[in-house]
């Protein structure tokens, strides 16, 4: 089992994103109450939506991309080299699939450790090396470590309200009876949720840093990671473009968003730029020949 080295500095951004968003999501409970909008009622059905999502986010994924479950007969290869890194990673070992797809790509998802999955595409085993393979599964296991499908659920979580107030409050506001305090909601909640959207992004993008930073601390070599981002990215541009725009929908959870040209996507990753995760590898690997 690797030992696990905390980058302080990654640490403290996301600590400071995340208490960003808490005094944002302060401020608009605030906001809300003050104005007498059922609270409680929102809360609740907000909570029964996001619940739902986070519990059965493992099935969710793999339908909406088309994953396979797959046994350590029918892929002796990925099983081997998944239940070594969890040996090293010190974690339950999940189940793991693959996606029939020309975008070469992976992902995890689930709940929690017991309840993960990680997946690969056709593309993805085909184009990389049995060493690069290991890193990018390194990455997505770090994610299941981190639990950060439950970080990004519970962040999300005022946003999503901000959200469906925007899209359902403005459809009140006519009303003559309190017309005027819908209005403010609608306008406070555009702004809560804009900001926390983008608050959200930047705190993805540190997740995708720890991730890559685990992955270089699982197996050892941070240059096979670079290695894979750089074939994987590399190799976008050879996908078809039906193909790329198809798997857009699933950026959040690729190792690499599979963006078509000019999509507006790029503007607001949640991910970071090849260049920033690359140098941020080589530094790691600079760490690891002092010590």
């Amino acid at each position: 089992m690797k030992r696990w080295q905390r980058d302080y500095g990654l640490s403290t951004r996301m600590f400071l994103t995340m208490f960003m968003l808490v005094v944002v999501y302060i401020a608009f409970i605030g906001v809300l109450s003050y104005l007498g909008l059922p609270l409680i009622t929102i809360l609740l059905f907000a909570g029964v939506m996001l619940f739902a999502q986070y519990y059965y986010s493992d099935k969710m994924v793999l339908y909406s991309t088309g994953a396979r479950i797959v046994t350590e007969s029918e892929e002796p290869g990925l099983h081997e080299i998944v239940s070594r890194l969890c040996i090293e990673a010190d974690l339950p070992k999940p189940r793991v699939a693959v996606v029939d797809s020309s975008v070469p790509n992976a992902f995890a998802t689930g709940r929690s450790p017991k309840r993960a999955v990680v997946a690969v595409t056709t593309a993805l085993t085909q184009r990389l090396d049995r060493n690069e393979v290991s890193a990018v599964l390194a990455h997505e296991l770090t994610h299941v470590k981190n639990r950060d499908v439950m970080v990004l659920t519970i962040a999300s979580f005022f946003s999503t309200i901000a959200f469906f107030l925007v899209r359902y409050l403005i459809f009140f506001a006519g009303d003559r009876r309190g017309g005027g305090q819908i209005m403010i909601a609608w306008i406070v909640s555009i702004a809560v949720w804009l900001v926390s959207y983008l608050l959200i992004r930047a705190l993805s993008r540190y997740r995708e840093f720890a991730a890559d930073r685990g992955a270089a601390i699982i197996t050892g070599h941070p240059s096979h990671l670079v290695s894979a981002l750089m074939k994987i990215s590399g190799s976008m541009d050879r996908v078809p473009t039906e193909d790329l725009r198809k798997a857009e929908g699933m950026n959040a959870f690729y190792i690499i968003p599979a963006i078509s040209k000019n999509s507006i996507m790029a503007l607001f990753s949640t991910h970071p730029p090849l260049k920033k995760r690359v140098a941020a590898l080589e530094k790691i690997s600079r760490e690891m020949e002092l010590t």
